[in-house]
């Protein structure tokens, strides 16, 4: 058996907004997501897990249609698929009592269900939000039943707002695998038992890293897991080294040069690191259009020769200032009040 582990697709999102790239983006999330069905049928996949937040919040009955249109694409794969905290369910919502093909199964209760596919030997465990936020331990109280079925659990949560988990709990509660959702890079929770995903494409600045999806293959109820690199773009911190030799056209430069070389379908926010001559003003509106850049954080600092400072301001307020650190500013603390000061006193702003 194989099956496909996604979750956190969060359909209908808007990443970037108001950034001129954002247009695209959650075109980008829609298209992932038909990549991702495209390989359920390529790698023949039995099952697509998805663990929660398919949406970004409650769809729209045209979103539903184009999803179901998907998912009847699906030659032999059967969806199984829970509502998190962001489509979380209410009363009369179109998502709950959506028609959907033959070969969806939607676990919509709030109370846990299971449904059985003998045709694959498996049970599949799971719940849905009915509210954005739960505090309970839910997933504590979930046993497997004792059988010869290979056994999943799909679950969402995993903070303090919702639904916290517990791996002793988790660990003893009879599964062969669990499909985690909610946290949005991909990492594991209970090693060779339970996963997170992570989002299939990064919606957030704070979703670093790769995402994708997670590739299982079921052979005598062990499992072999592989991450599968998805999504079309990353967001990445990158630090640009400035010295005292550098204008701002040779930053510009250096910062164009590191997208290129790291990749410029991705996005960036940057921090300029060093010490940089005095007389250096970043121009941090320029190096914004060198990519898809969402900010720049100068934390350079002014690099002043002070032997040389103190012998030239010797019993003046410049030299007393630096003679008051004495011998050499200790800390990093120090060591950024005495650049500032120096900076300030030396090159006071107009």
């Amino acid at each position: 058996m194989r099956f496909i582990h996604v979750a956190d697709v969060h359909l209908g999102a808007a990443p970037d907004h108001g950034y001129v790239w954002a247009k695209n983006r959650g075109r980008e999330l829609w298209e992932s997501f038909r990549q991702c069905i495209a390989d359920a049928n390529e790698k023949k996949a039995d099952l697509l897990l998805i663990a929660g937040d398919l949406f970004h919040r409650q769809p729209e009955p045209h979103e539903l249609k184009e999803v179901n249109y998907l998912f009847s694409t699906l030659e032999k794969t059967v969806v199984v698929l829970i509502a998190g905290n962001h489509d979380y369910l209410t009363p009369g919502v179109p998502y709950a009592g959506y028609p959907w093909n033959e070969n969806v199964v939607c676990l919509f209760s709030p109370e846990c269900e299971r449904v059985r596919l003998p045709e694959l030997k498996t049970e599949i465990y799971g719940f849905s939000y009915y509210r954005q936020e739960i505090t309970d331990p839910l997933y504590n109280d979930i046993v497997a039943e004792k059988n010869d079925y290979f056994k999943i659990l799909l679950a969402h949560g995993g903070d303090a707002r919702h639904i916290p988990l517990s791996r002793e709990r988790l660990a003893n509660a009879g599964f062969d695998y669990i499909a985690l959702g909610h946290i949005h890079r991909p990492q594991v929770f209970i090693r060779n038992l339970a996963m997170y995903s992570g989002a299939l494409e990064p919606i957030d600045c704070e979703d670093t890293g790769p995402h994708g999806y997670i590739l299982g293959d079921v052979q005598r109820r062990k499992v072999k897991l592989s991450f599968v690199e998805k999504a079309q773009r990353q967001y990445r911190r990158e630090d640009v080294p400035v010295d005292e030799n550098d204008t701002a056209f040779s930053v510009r430069e250096k910062i164009a040069g590191m997208i290129q070389q790291t990749g410029s379908q991705d996005t960036y926010r940057i921090t300029l690191t060093g010490q940089r001559d005095p007389k250096f003003r970043a121009d941090i509106r320029e190096y914004l259009k060198c990519g898809r850049v969402l900010e720049i954080e100068d934390r350079t600092v002014p690099a002043f020769h002070l032997e040389e400072l103190k012998k030239r301001y010797q019993g003046q307020l410049v030299g007393d200032f630096i003679e008051s650190f004495g011998d050499a500013p200790q800390s990093p603390v120090e060591q950024k009040a005495l650049a500032y000061g120096l900076e300030a006193l030396l090159y006071p702003q107009k």
